[in-house]
């Protein structure tokens, strides 16, 4: 079952209003969805709400949407089970669009307190947020406006930004994409935040609270979100993510990325690591 609710009519003006941003909501309790559709929809997103998590994938096949408002504790299939699912289905569906579909797409997780291991979980595939109920609609549309800017986010062409480049590792700001030794590096849009954060200040220490200001623009949150998303980070840019040598702890004060762990005693990259097959 889903109902699409159409965006709040925009204020007459001279300028044409923008391609609405489309927003699927994956939510079975009927009073949370339809305030969560309420709020997106006054705030002028196109919205879709479905009750289950096999609808959820169906819907998100063929809406489009920008961005998922994804519940975690959800009828057949869970949400945890879902969040895997999207942000493993990278090919958009065929057909024209009316505005860009970021890929994969941004997902912001719906929560109860007692849920913060499946939290953490959802974090570490891949959610790009997660608001915790009972929440403020008008908080979770600031979180979704945030997410959404930074997943469709490109300097002006004016002033192109050089990629940025330690090692074997680099970062575009440009086409938002990251290669370490050739390869590319699948990162979702907070996770390539967090990077090119952290290469644009090479040396410096970052405590977590630092760092939930300055690449999510949260002035307060639950830390063990920077937490994850380090841990992803370095299993993606580490040759051995239990000892890194780019991003490195500093205990008791945060994070240091250090630009020459990339590199060997020659000054050159290490090889990367040889691909172990899996039994």
């Amino acid at each position: 079952m889903s109902r699409t609710t159409p965006p709040a009519a925009p204020p007459p003006g001279p300028v044409p209003a923008a391609p609405p941003r489309r927003v699927l909501v994956v939510e079975d309790d009927p009073t949370v969805a339809e305030v969560v559709t309420g709020y997106l929809t006054r705030a002028g997103y196109l919205t879709e709400h479905v009750t289950d998590g096999w609808a959820a994938l169906d819907r998100a096949a063929s809406f489009r949407p920008h961005l998922v408002v994804l519940d975690l504790m959800l009828p057949g299939l869970d949400g945890l089970e879902v969040c895997r699912r999207l942000r493993g289905a990278h090919t958009a569906a065929p057909g024209p669009a009316p505005a860009p579909v970021p890929t994969p797409v941004p997902v912001v997780m719906l929560t109860a307190r007692g849920e913060a291991p499946d939290r953490i979980l959802g974090l570490e595939l891949g959610a790009d947020d997660y608001v915790t109920k009972p929440f403020s609609p008008r908080e979770l549309v600031l979180r979704i406006g945030s997410v959404l800017r930074r997943a469709e986010a490109a300097p002006p062409a004016a002033t192109p930004v050089p990629p940025v480049r330690a090692g074997d590792l680099t970062a575009d700001p440009a086409a938002r994409h990251a290669v370490r030794a050739g390869r590319p590096l699948s990162l979702t849009a907070r996770e390539f935040d967090l990077l090119l954060f952290l290469m644009r200040n090479p040396g410096r220490v970052f405590a977590r609270e630092d760092l939930l200001h300055q690449v999510w623009g949260w002035e307060f949150g639950d830390l063990s979100t920077v937490t994850v998303h380090v841990r992803r980070l370095r299993e993606k840019i580490e040759d051995d993510p239990a000892a890194p040598r780019l991003i490195v702890t500093v205990w008791g004060a945060g994070y240091r990325f250090d630009p020459a762990g990339g590199m060997d005693d020659d000054g050159a990259a290490p090889p990367a690591p040889a691909e172990t097959p899996r039994p």
